[in-house]
């Protein structure tokens, strides 16, 4: 249980009035230590809002995996050509500007996926070129591979940019493929040869990323067990290669009804991955690499009864257990859809049913969040890959720290689709600027918020929505700008009037850093472009980020959040005994 301190201070009538109010708010704070804020504004109130914040500095509430914000690359750069441009210097530093973190390689087409030793000659690829171009396309590759080969230790490539517009042109042209798959569900395969996979690695391995490698479930016995010749030829080259990869099996597989008519319960799939284990076993190199899965879809009824049948055999065999989450449909999404707070909500009754599950079979086990986006279906063009989807993206890293979320992995780094975190123009879209603060400004360790305000009581069976989110956190330590003590707010407002906080009790008097992200342009929460304190945020050049500067608040000032908008703030010198040590 939280606990509210009042201290004594001297200062206007409306700071009286809000610790009079504080007072009367006691026991809401105890609920409020396992949801974010609520908070209302009682009418003709509006601008004389204040929101008193402390924060419990003594122990953290959860502690996370330093990999927390980790990314997801779907299989489909095989088919669409992309997987050929992922040691494009732009690619690899924003890639390296989210490290460390998990790279996974999967999603719908890790089911389709088969390994074939080759070394990629380009009758091989996945896809076909520009027609009046393929020739010189295809050449234009070989003779980048060849370059390649020539560097030792990373690999790097400066393409051309004809050679960039070719590839968006061929891109182009399969995305309306990919798209059509994932709409009618029905799946073509892919081959991912010798020469892709050492591609995907270094482009893991440059950029400071794990691997981890989705291997294919549906590949399958007349018995209906799991076929694992491919997946063992795969480890051998990998473990020849000394390629530090972890591992899971299938994608989703309460969906493999709807995909390919095949169903696997909880038992089988429990089955396959014993098998993998052993698989990895036999293999040297792997005789001790992670397993993660089972890689479940949204916990509806289906997908929680075969997580459990998966947990009661396997539990003990995944060093994670894995499952997925995307919000909306992306073909009927609309703008005001990514602001509803039920539709926010949703993610907390999603992992509580996860959770049950993991602490019946295996308790203290590690859950991760192994796939998350804002829309399924691809998601939607200006609209899930626009700065409104920041408010999904960073309420999912909030609630899943709080609830104890082990890692949280983004679909996607970058994709076909409008979910992804970097365009084809290899330009960051306002996910990745978000993301890229939350790595430099916000620790594994989760502290819990002490919060009381106005506050209009609920009429009855009207629900009050939380459009005001308050996450804590300690500041990264490998973030050299803050000693160790300082604590990190990350707040998001989604009221349409701005909002005071003032920080109470051990915030009290403190500095604060503000690092306000708000939509750059003429198109609102629709822009594809964010600034940062006023300023537009854009790299300087291929290899380098801008200046992500701070605003200083002055000591015992209150922070303004604007309507419809996200704000990180650095309480400096707090000097919190949960923050001051590893």
């Amino acid at each position: 249980m939280l606990y509210h301190r009042i201290y004594p201070i001297i200062g206007s009538a409306l700071w009286l009035a809000s610790i009079a109010l504080m007072v009367q708010l006691r026991g809401f704070s105890a609920a409020n230590s396992r949801r974010p804020l609520r908070e209302g504004k009682v009418q003709g109130f509006t601008e004389r809002t204040l929101i008193l914040l402390d924060v419990n500095t003594r122990s953290p509430k959860k502690t996370l995996n330093e990999n927390f914000l980790s990314l997801q690359l779907d299989p489909s750069v095989i088919h669409d050509g992309w997987l050929d441009f992922l040691s494009s210097k732009r690619l690899v530093t924003l890639a390296r500007g989210l490290a460390p973190a998990y790279l996974r390689f999967g999603g719908k087409r890790t089911d389709f996926l088969q390994f074939h030793n080759l070394k990629n000659l380009a009758k091989h690829r996945g896809g076909p070129g520009p027609d009046y171009y393929l020739k010189n396309y295809e050449d234009d590759i070989v003779r980048s591979d060849i370059a390649l080969d020539k560097q030792k230790g990373c690999k790097l490539a400066n393409h051309p940019d004809i050679m960039l517009e070719l590839q968006r042109e061929k891109a182009a042209q399969m995305q309306l493929v990919l798209l059509k798959e994932q709409t009618s569900n029905i799946y073509s395969n892919i081959t991912i040869t010798a020469r892709s996979l050492d591609k995907l690695y270094n482009f893991a391995d440059c950029a400071g990323l794990h691997l981890v490698f989705g291997l294919n479930a549906l590949h399958r016995n007349p018995d209906n067990s799991w076929n694992g010749s491919s997946a063992l030829s795969l480890l051998k080259y990998s473990a020849g290669k000394k390629y530090n990869i972890s591992w899971e099996l299938g994608n989703e597989p309460n969906s493999y009804r709807a995909m390919v008519g095949r169903t696997l319960n909880g038992s089988q799939l429990a089955q396959d991955y014993l098998k993998l284990r052993t698989q990895l076993q036999s293999v040297r190199y792997y005789n001790r690499a992670n397993l993660y899965g089972p890689n479940i879809g949204r916990p509806r009824k289906n997908a929680v009864l075969l997580l459990d049948g998966f947990m009661k055999t396997a539990g003990s065999a995944v060093d994670a257990v894995t499952w997925q989450h995307y919000y909306i449909d992306g073909r009927v999404a609309k703008v005001a859809d990514f602001m509803k707070t039920r539709l926010l909500d949703t993610l907390t009754e999603q992992i509580s049913k996860v959770l049950k599950v993991v602490k019946t079979y295996a308790p203290g086990k590690k859950v991760w969040l192994g796939g998350v986006g804002p829309a399924w279906a691809g998601g939607t063009n200006n609209l899930s890959d626009t700065y409104a989807a920041g408010f999904l993206w960073l309420n999912t890293l909030g609630m899943s720290a709080m609830q104890g979320i082990d890692v949280v992995i983004r679909h996607s780094f970058f994709d076909y689709g409008y979910n992804h975190l970097v365009d084809q123009n290899f330009n960051p879209l306002p996910d990745y600027w978000l993301s890229l603060l939350f790595k430099k400004l916000v620790g594994p360790r989760v502290l819990a918020v002490h919060v009381a305000g106005l506050q209009r009581k609920p009429h009855p069976g009207r629900v009050i929505r939380d459009k005001l989110r308050i996450y804590a956190h300690c500041t990264n330590f490998q973030n050299h700008s803050y000693v160790r003590g300082s604590i990190t707010l990350y707040i998001i407002n989604l009221h349409r009037s701005r909002k005071k906080i003032k920080l109470a009790g051990t915030l009290r008097n403190k500095t604060v850093h503000q690092y306000l992200l708000q939509p750059h342009g003429t198109e609102g929460l629709q822009a594809k472009s964010v600034q940062l304190n006023g300023e537009p945020l854009v790299m300087v050049d291929d290899e380098t980020f801008p200046d992500l500067k701070p605003k200083t608040l002055r000591a015992g000032r209150t922070i303004v959040m604007p309507p419809m908008a996200i704000g990180f703030y650095v309480v400096k010198n707090v000097n919190a005994y949960a923050c001051r040590y590893r």
